[in-house]
């Protein structure tokens, strides 16, 4: 059965619900009575939230030894629950490798896609997805043994060089090539452990990947230190959470939850203050972000605490890159282009007015 087939299955009870509702003497707003229609009320009847994540990729999403996901993303999915749920628990994740991401996505096998995908414009134009903002600026770059004697990738004529297929990084890889004149013999990988193992084993003789992922890569090699992250970055990867195109509205959601944790880091609003700060805070913005007044999820169907459940879930956008990516993980990566705005990054959410 088809995803739309599936909607339409649902609508009388969708209809029922709405009815119940009114018949029971509940106030149900115009924007909460839509909101019964959307993947949003299906997403609370089920009670769980489907996240898509790697199969493994450090600091992003990754298995420790008992089996517990940890990372970034896990984070992010964790406060996507929190924030639709109202508990940040209520989650499942699905490994999916590169070629199985967006399918599961348009499938309905997943209902948010956490999973270092990067936004471009054929697979917004072509695919039946939505892009709801960019959580993680990147680029692509490469891993080299130091005794290899390279600068930069443009000495790289001849290399082997391992790649994870079905990505836009295989594409890069060739157009960086084509633009320089460099031939180069691409070794697709499944998966980045897949490429890793390649790596090691001598079948390639760079890896090229996301620098984020090559960070990572090269601190699970037995000697980190022997292998050196080339200065080029061939690319830009806006990594962001996609969601199905079919539900606008939820679409919509997904993009000011990631906006709530952004703009918490700015007005300093942390896991361990927000609860307090809802009652106390003097800043009109941040009375607005934690549902105090003006009830600003109405319009999406959330909670008018919806962003406090997020932030308090597992932190602001800030507390989850230091955990997982920054200065308090093993990766130790800068925040670059991901810091503030006003700190000289990219890292920008609209107005919560």
């Amino acid at each position: 059965m088809t995803p739309a087939s599936l909607f339409d299955l649902f609508a009388p009870r969708r209809l029922a619900r709405a009815a119940a509702a009114f018949a029971m003497g509940f106030t149900v707003s115009q924007s909460q009575f839509e909101a019964m229609g959307s993947g949003l009320a299906e997403l609370r009847e089920r009670g769980v939230l489907v996240c898509g994540v790697d199969t493994g990729l450090a600091g992003f999403a990754e298995q420790d030894a008992e089996g517990r996901w940890r990372g970034f993303e896990i984070d992010l999915c964790h406060a996507y629950a929190a924030a639709f749920l109202g508990d940040a628990d209520r989650v499942r994740f699905v490994p999916l490798t590169s070629a199985e991401r967006l399918p599961a996505l348009e499938e309905g096998r997943v209902d948010i896609l956490l999973r270092s995908t990067s936004w471009t414009f054929t697979r917004a134009a072509r695919m039946k997805v939505t892009f709801a903002g960019t959580y993680y600026y990147d680029g692509q770059g490469f891993l080299a043994p130091a005794d290899l004697g390279v600068a930069s990738a443009r000495e790289l004529d001849g290399a082997r060089i391992c790649v994870q297929a079905a990505t836009t990084t295989v594409l890069n890889l060739t157009d960086f090539a084509e633009t320089y004149g460099i031939n180069i013999t691409p070794v697709l990988a499944e998966t980045p452990l897949a490429a890793r193992e390649a790596f090691e084993a001598g079948r390639c003789d760079v890896v090229t990947a996301d620098v984020s992922a090559l960070a990572g890569l090269r601190r699970a090699l037995a000697e980190p230190d022997a292998h050196v992250i080339l200065p080029d970055v061939i690319s830009k990867e806006p990594l962001g959470p996609v969601v199905a195109a079919r539900d606008p509205r939820f679409a919509e959601a997904a993009r000011w939850v990631l906006h709530a944790l952004i703009t918490a880091e700015e007005y300093g609003v942390t896991a361990a203050n927000a609860r307090e700060l809802r009652d106390t805070a003097r800043s009109p913005v941040v009375r607005r972000l934690l549902g105090a007044e003006g009830a600003m999820g109405e319009g999406l169907g959330l909670d008018a605490d919806f962003a406090l459940n997020a932030i308090t879930a597992r932190g602001h956008y800030g507390e989850l890159f230091a955990r997982h990516l920054g200065a308090q993980s093993p990766l130790r990566l800068e925040r670059g282009l991901n810091a503030q705005w006003n700190e000289g990054g990219l890292l920008y959410a609209p107005p919560f007015r």
